[in-house]
């Protein structure tokens, strides 16, 4: 049997619904600091040099996630995934 449940919400109302806290001012907070300090960066070694400072758990948080998306991309075209 197949149930499929269609919730018309808005995030904010999604957010409230599933008990989540409101993080919007600090993801304010970090924005802000993060363009603040890519003004300053003269180049592009710059630029990544403060991406990856600013993300979490540095560089290997940035290959974490981009693993990530590439297996979700390669699961959902039907491409093999590798099992670790």
């Amino acid at each position: 049997m197949k149930v499929n449940v269609e919730i018309d919400c808005t995030p904010e109302e999604a957010r409230r619904f599933m008990g989540l806290p409101d993080v919007s001012r600090a993801n304010d907070v970090y924005v802000d600091s993060l363009v603040t300090a890519m003004k300053g960066a003269g180049s592009l070694d710059q630029v990544q040099d403060l991406i990856k400072g600013f993300a979490p758990m540095g560089e290997m948080g940035l290959r974490m996630f981009q693993q990530i998306m590439e297996s979700g991309t390669k699961a959902a075209f039907g491409a093999p995934t590798k099992k670790s």
